[in-house]
């Protein structure tokens, strides 16, 4: 398989942050110096704001300094895939003592992550909705632990857009992991909420402020 992505840069800090979130996603790329001939199987090119105007290519990305690096792989992730936005965005999240969250766009996954606490859960998973542009948008939290997933509903419900959906699963199988696997505490979370986001849930009605 072919990088459809090229990073073309000679800007250490610029190359450091995208290659550490291109390889954080999984995403295949090919890197190169903005003097380079850009192969032609390249579908979208990432540089910085000095360096934009050596490149030619019809679909460039400028990366600028004090950005977050996520936005735009995942604007190039979009262009490669050739949407815009995705049909629909789904965070699952295993909750307890940490928080294990998984983002999937149209089903494939586009990011793991571990929370300490639940504020920074809802906090992550704020700016994942709000970065990622998608015609619907649903959490889904596991159910196994409900003193961490009732006051965790409520938080969702009162920070999030109104249009976001939550769900609630069942997390019975969710948990499985290998047993070499078993002191790997932050593995097993991002796995059950990977297991989490791929399962209907029960529809959790949204509530105003003035609401019981």
């Amino acid at each position: 398989m072919k990088a459809k992505i090229a990073l073309a840069t000679v800007s250490g800090k610029a190359y450091y942050l995208l290659v550490g979130e291109l390889k954080k996603k999984n995403v295949l790329f090919l890197s190169l110096t903005p003097y380079q001939e850009i192969p032609a199987d390249i579908k979208v090119v990432i540089t910085t704001e000095k360096e934009r105007n050596m490149i030619s290519h019809p679909n460039v990305l400028v990366f600028k300094e004090g950005t977050d690096p996520a936005t735009i792989v995942e604007e190039a992730v979009r262009i490669v895939q050739g949407k815009k936005a995705y049909e629909k965005l789904v965070v699952g999240v295993d909750p307890g003592k940490t928080f294990g969250i998984a983002v999937l766009g149209d089903g494939a996954i586009l990011e793991t992550m571990n929370c300490s606490d639940m504020a920074e859960a809802v906090n992550l998973i704020k700016r994942v909705i709000e970065k990622e542009p998608a015609e619907r948008a649903i959490v889904k939290v596991g159910g196994g632990a409900l003193e961490y997933t009732e006051p965790f509903i409520k938080m969702l419900n009162d920070e999030l857009p109104k249009e976001v959906e939550l769900e609630i699963v069942q997390e019975a199988g969710t948990s499985r992991y290998m047993l070499e696997q078993k002191h790997r505490r932050g593995l097993r979370d991002v796995m059950s909420a990977i297991r989490i986001a791929g399962r209907n849930g029960q529809r959790v009605e949204r509530r105003t402020d003035h609401e019981t």
